[in-house]
């Protein structure tokens, strides 16, 4: 069972090696993703089948992700990690790149993810996406 830094670790790994599919396995099958900063609208989505299409939407995107800057945050309950990061963006269409700040809260249970709430900068991504 890994535990919360360790998730967050593979989590990285997996991200930066764009294995978008591997990541619903770091999901309980009742997880709940919140975003509340996305746009056009916040976003909650809830169960593994939901986590997973929002996943196979982001694979598809034309994206490179690069983990930067990484600050963990561990909290008095040791099921909750609290993660900032940035990330660099490129987007592989274009080779346009964009620095894309986040923060991150995970409740972790048995070694997997029940609850993210995502405070990733949407407009800079839509943007390096050509949404605006």
């Amino acid at each position: 069972m890994l535990t919360p830094r360790e998730l967050f670790d593979r989590r990285v790994r997996l991200i930066e090696e764009s294995r978008w599919a591997e990541l619903i396995d770091q999901y309980t099958e009742d997880a709940v993703v919140e975003m509340p900063f996305a746009t056009p609208a916040p976003v909650r989505l809830e169960g593994r089948n939901q986590i997973a299409a929002h996943l196979s939407r982001a694979e598809r995107l034309p994206l490179r992700f690069t983990v930067r800057d990484v600050v963990l945050h561990e909290t008095a309950d040791p099921r909750v990690l609290i993660a900032e990061y940035g990330y660099r963006l490129t987007n592989t269409d274009t080779g346009q790149t964009a620095d894309v700040a986040n923060i991150q809260t995970f409740r972790i249970s048995g070694g997997r993810i029940t609850h993210t709430r995502d405070f990733h900068d949407h407009r800079a991504i839509g943007r390096l996406l050509g949404h605006g």
